[in-house]
């Protein structure tokens, strides 16, 4: 017969011993379907993902009914994502569906600012981004004025009106960041719609 300890009497070598043949066979999984590798200096940065900004802000600008503008941004920042979506509200005439352009930028720092496009409301556009958050002040850059809406541990987003769009900025950037990225949208002629 052979002996085993009660569970009082259990303790971390116990749980060790037992959990390390799981993990071993994880580990020879997982070299075996080659997703994962070791590297002795560390990780490796990936390949950052690139995207025309300027086609898909040009598509944007023919298939939406506001005006599309494209930032000129210095050669260092790199356009990486861009994605199109609605921003549904409801009213007592059964809602309005308005489209959402956004294109999204990794600074020379390596931080990701984004910048949304639409022609709903202010409001509408910071609930659909920002969530909960209310507007904490506003900044002013060149001649227009950007309402700010941040708190502690999050992402600022600054939202300005350009009268039939409104342009949300949003990002991991620090404030050189939001300035030159809405100076750049502010300098930014209409894209034509054809």
């Amino acid at each position: 017969m052979s002996y085993q300890k009660p569970r009082t009497q259990h303790d971390y070598k116990d749980l060790f011993w037992s959990l390390l043949p799981l993990v071993l066979i994880c580990l020879v999984i997982a070299g075996i379907a080659s997703q994962c590798t070791f590297t002795a200096n560390g990780p490796t940065a990936g390949q950052v993902p690139h995207i025309d900004v300027h086609t898909a802000l040009k598509s944007d600008a023919h298939d939406f009914a506001f005006s599309v503008r494209e930032p000129a941004l210095p050669a260092e920042w790199t356009a990486n994502s861009g994605s199109r979506d609605k921003i549904t509200t409801a009213s007592t005439a059964g809602g309005t569906v308005n489209d959402v352009s956004t294109v999204g930028f990794l600074t020379p720092q390596g931080t990701y600012m984004q910048l949304t496009q639409t022609d709903a409301t202010e409001e509408a556009l910071a609930k659909k981004i920002v969530g909960t958050r209310y507007a904490t002040g506003t900044e002013q850059i060149g001649d227009r004025k950007w309402v700010v809406y941040g708190e502690t541990g999050t992402e600022p987003a600054w939202i300005t009106d350009f009268g039939d769009v409104r342009v949300l900025i949003k990002g991991a950037g620090n404030k050189g960041a939001f300035t030159t990225l809405a100076t750049a949208v502010d300098n930014a002629q209409p894209l034509p719609r054809t």
